[in-house]
């Protein structure tokens, strides 16, 4: 009988807004199979459609048990790797999801807490990519659009039915044949990504408690 390895689950979204290509899956889907610390990777790709989102991830998790989730999107605006520490029970789209759907102060869960916290070690994480030299910091915000919809969806997941799943979020620069259509915005190469996710996989699969250390913000 071959060695049932367990899994880490990887998450990247589908293009949305218009771009051709999102880096999010473009580099997750590098790292399907790939196997790390006695773990394997498994790759699923999710829609940029806030509630089929949920679904999505729900039948991935149930197909690959996993014992961690880092999913990852797309962030325009960002210049580094960003580990998310919150997840906010808010939808309040600015533009339309790839269903045409736009809500707006609508809850991602009825009657669920108003935030959940990370559970990964995403202190260590960025500390380990930083001392790789790739540029990486905690943020405080995953936004209120879809990748924030499935951020909370997957701790509320690990809340109300799978509480030994440790669930983060990493938001991502667009590529450079994104950026180089959006002047001024930073960007970050696929394999530089891909490079970042093999780290932060093993930081997390070595790191039972994340450090206690500063990382806060003054805005």
């Amino acid at each position: 009988m071959p060695t049932v390895l367990p899994t880490v689950l990887l998450t990247g979204f589908e293009p949305f807004g218009g771009e051709p290509v999102n880096p999010s899956w473009e580099a997750v889907r590098q790292l399907d199979g790939w196997e790390c610390r006695s773990h394997r990777m498994a790759a699923r790709l999710m829609p940029c459609v806030f509630g089929t989102a949920l679904d999505a991830l729900e039948r991935a998790v149930a197909e690959t048990d996993p014992v961690a989730l880092l999913a990852v999107g797309q962030a325009q605006s960002r210049a580094e790797l960003s580990l998310e520490r919150v997840a906010v029970n808010v939808d309040d789209a600015r533009i339309p999801d790839n269903a045409g759907n736009r809500p707006v102060d609508a809850p991602v869960v009825a009657d669920g807490p108003a935030a959940y916290f990370a559970s990964l070690p995403v202190k260590a994480m960025a500390a380990a990519l930083r001392d790789a030299g790739i540029p990486a910091g905690l943020s405080h915000s995953a936004g209120s659009f879809v990748c924030n919809h499935l951020f909370y969806g997957a701790c509320h997941l690990r809340a109300v039915r799978r509480p030994g799943l440790r669930v983060g979020f990493l938001h991502i620069p667009l590529a450079p044949e994104q950026a180089v259509r959006h002047p001024g915005m930073p960007s970050m190469a696929i394999d530089q990504v891909v490079a970042g996710l093999r780290i932060a996989v093993d930081t997390l699969l070595v790191t039972a408690e994340d450090r206690h250390e500063p990382a806060g913000t003054l805005e």
